[in-house]
């Protein structure tokens, strides 16, 4: 291959390093009105009234809208939302009211003027209290909410969805148990924290036709659910998303937009822009979810796993939105990438006085699987097995059955044992005990082998357009969304080596646009690069075929005969006979004056296949058609006198499939371990009793800074998968899931205690170890 696996720049990014590159707040105009959101300082409570006179009185205000205004509510598979507040707030930081004015600063300053009255509530500040009986319910309505079928609430009850997996039996399971672990994990909520915050721009036209430009990974979508929710025809909706600046799942949500939409009718149409402040991003917009679980594993005396019961209470905050989604594809991973034949799993998404959650990179399958893989190294430490050999004895696959129980091939789990072979050569052998380095500082090496199911809904897939210009190069136009993961120019190395050409003569659109741009259902899911490369392929065939046809009728030569490459037609073994393709994409001119042929457009389609809905009371489906398995490692340095730690090293091993682009999947991977290393070590929402959150800001949000990163080490599997774009699967988030399992189990050892909370910082060591009596 010629482009395919090479380590081509970005096509953006000269864009975006000289400050040229467009996002949705640099969307300017006179015309603009400028939106200024209220925020609950409460977690729960009655809003008793909404005094905004004042502000109505201040010069360049035009109006002032509350949820009173609306009896709409939303949600992707709950509708349990108001997209402003109503009657009361469920969570601090939830917007009440929107304040609409010439400008963001009138706009501020008429906010202040705004007197509103609450009423506090008991506040639900963890799942498992929101479970106890006599806990107050977060929504007493819950049975009348629209829902889909895919979600499962549970009317009189805090669960607002709940999964069940059920394979094998587990009497039999225990049975065979010959030693069994058995213990209890837990993390907060916690921010997705992209450069770019949340900002959208909605207009209502004179005739209905709603415009919206926003920084979305799911315009599509979003067609949908203001047609579902607003009664708005899809055909009047238009969504533009410029390039975003960074999401990791947490613009999967429609939030903004819909406020921007409210907003706009009550100011007679105008476009109004709302765009969160960095607090307002983190608190108020939607967030990745918290979890408490309790995992419990069986095996054989030689250690082969035989069952796993499995209990899982993911905080949703306020509201469902995707945490229903992220609870199921949690359940369905549930065990990690093990063969494990009875299996037992309660998957509940908990409603909290905690800001709402959305997706996250990994969703689910980054929350669960950290709980399984501190129990992996609890029982390989009972059973006395390496942890290493006990995940190569367990490793799944081809021909062993997910806990949906499907069957799986060569082809759609690719091969852990040879990720984790590959990673012990990346490690060099690092113990995975503890080594002394001098009288106070030991290091430790911990393992973690994961794997994600790259799913979708089941009615949807992904287009691509091909157009040329006269010079012969050609433009392509795909509806993923660049999020800053390289998804452009992966979509570009796909057309260049379909079509024999250089990767610099496809000019892909950088853009979205409803209107025009072919459809994709959503870049989410490590997904992209093969739904939407399967049709980048599809359209670049198709515009071969008419290139052939075009050239056939001039060469006197059947198309089979001929073959598309170098900027040239030709005939197959005779390249000396050849038609430029400049010269045929807009049909042939003849020298004296007679045309051929047709003009060039190649349409590509790609439909999602062989996927089925989960069982309801077993869980029994097929939740995709491709697994993503892959094995991790960190190495720490720990201090025993301060439990303070250093990251010294960490690697991961992913079975792609095939790389597509060497430099951007090497980028993709490295910034997934550093997201999943900086959620385990340091990230997390701090609550009060009231569920305020303590630390809504980036001076007190601590994230992963420049001179905190390891040495990172990355290598790859290539094992195809049948169905992607020259064997390609996901690879975007297997970095992220791999990293905080790998982490806890190396300080674990280090520390010589069982850290079984997120995140792992030197207090909560400190505290694992019993040295707090020391101070009380």
């Amino acid at each position: 291959m010629t482009v395919i696996g090479k380590a081509i720049p970005r096509v953006e990014s000269k864009d975006k390093v000289t400050g040229v590159a467009r996002y949705t707040n640099d969307t300017q105009s006179p015309g603009h009105l400028h939106g200024w959101l209220l925020t609950s300082p409460h977690a729960h409570a009655r809003i008793q009234y909404i005094d905004y006179a004042a502000a109505l009185q201040v010069t360049g205000v035009h109006a002032v809208v509350t949820g009173a205004d609306h009896s709409v509510l939303v949600g992707s598979g709950l509708a349990d939302r108001p997209p402003i507040a109503k009657g009361k707030v469920r969570y601090y930081g939830e917007p009440y009211a929107v304040v609409v004015a010439d400008n963001e600063h009138i706009a501020k300053e008429a906010a202040r003027l705004i007197r509103t009255g609450f009423e506090p509530l008991p506040v639900v500040n963890s799942p498992s209290s929101a479970l106890r009986a006599g806990a107050p319910l977060i929504h007493e309505n819950l049975a009348s909410y629209p829902k889909t079928n895919e979600v499962h609430p549970v009317p009189g009850t805090n669960i607002g969805n709940h999964v069940k997996i059920r394979k094998g039996d587990m009497q039999a399971g225990w049975a065979l148990s010959e030693v069994v672990v058995e213990d209890s994990y837990a993390f907060n909520t916690s921010d997705h924290s992209a450069m770019e915050p949340r900002c959208a721009i909605v207009e209502v036209k004179p005739d209905g036709t709603v415009e919206i430009e926003t920084s979305t990974q799911d315009p599509f979508t979003m067609k949908r659910f203001f047609q579902r929710f607003f009664g708005i025809d899809q055909s009047k909706i238009i969504v533009r998303v410029p390039l975003v600046g960074g999401a990791f799942g947490g613009k999967g949500s429609v939030q903004l937009e819909y406020i921007g939409y409210l907003a706009s009718l009550a100011c007679g149409g105008r476009p109004v822009k709302v765009n969160n402040t960095r607090e307002t991003d983190m608190i108020g917009s939607p967030s990745h979810i918290g979890l408490e679980a309790r995992v419990k594993l069986g095996a054989t005396r030689d250690g082969l796993l035989t069952a796993a019961e499995i209990t899982l209470l993911f905080d949703n905050g306020g509201y469902t939105d995707e945490g229903a989604a992220v609870t199921e594809s949690a359940a369905v991973d549930c065990t990690g990438p093990y063969r494990i034949e009875h299996v037992h799993c309660d998957a509940l998404s908990v409603y909290t006085n905690h800001p709402y959650a959305t997706a996250f990179r990994g969703f689910g399958h980054t929350e669960v699987l950290y709980c399984t893989e501190r129990a992996m190294d609890k029982l390989a430490k009972k059973l006395q097995i390496d942890p290493l050999e006990l995940r190569y004895l367990n490793a799944i696959q081809p021909g062993d059955i997910t806990p949906t129980q499907t069957l799986l091939n060569h082809s759609s789990v690719g091969d852990l044992r040879q990720c984790i072979r590959k990673l012990n050569d990346l490690m060099q052998g690092e113990n995975v005990q503890q080594v002394q380095q001098d009288p106070f500082k030991v290091r430790a090496t911990g393992i973690s082998c994961v794997w994600k199911v790259s799913g979708s809904m089941i009615d949807t897939g992904s287009g691509a357009t091909i157009t040329f210009n006269h010079d012969g190069s050609l433009n392509l136009s795909v509806g993923s969304i660049e999020i800053g993961q390289g998804n452009r120019t992966a979509m570009a190395q796909l057309a260049a080596e379909r079509m024999n050409m250089p990767v610099h003569q496809v000019h892909i659109k950088l853009d979205v646009d409803t209107q025009i741009t072919p459809e994709h259902w959503k870049t989410v899911a490590s997904s992209s690069t093969m739904m939407v490369g399967r049709a980048v392929l599809d359209a670049a065939d198709d515009a071969i075929t008419q290139l052939k046809h075009n050239a056939s009728v001039v060469l006197n030569r059947p198309p089979e005969e001929l073959v598309v490459g170098g900027g040239n037609v030709y005939v197959k073994n005779q390249p000396g006979i050849y038609l430029e393709i400049r010269m045929l994409v807009s049909g042939y001119m003849y020298p004296g004056g007679r045309a051929s042929g047709n003009m060039v457009i190649g349409r590509g389609r790609y439909r999602v296949h062989h996927q089925k809905a989960l069982d309801p009371e077993t869980g029994k489906g097929i939740p995709g058609q491709q697994w993503t398995v892959s094995a991790h490692a960190v190495l720490v340095e720990f201090d025993t006198r301060e439990c303070t730690y250093r990251i010294m090293k960490a690697a991961s091993v992913i079975d792609v499939g095939k790389v597509i682009n060497a430099g951007t999947a090497h980028g993709q991977v490295v910034g997934g371990m550093n997201m999943g290393l900086s959620f385990a070590s340091r990230e997390a929402f701090l609550f009060n009793k009231a569920g305020i959150v303590l630390n809504p800001q980036l001076r007190t949000y601590k994230i992963t800074r420049f001179g905190d990163q390891p040495e990172y080490l990355v290598d790859f599997v290539e094992t195809p998968f049948v169905d992607g774009p020259y064997g390609a699967r996901g690879v975007a988030e297997s970095g992220t899931i791999g990293m905080p399992g790998a982490l806890a189990n190396a300080l674990s050892i280090a520390a010589g205690v069982e850290l079984n909370q997120l995140p792992l910082t030197p207090e909560l060591i400190w505290r694992a170890r019993g040295a707090a009596h020391d101070l009380f």
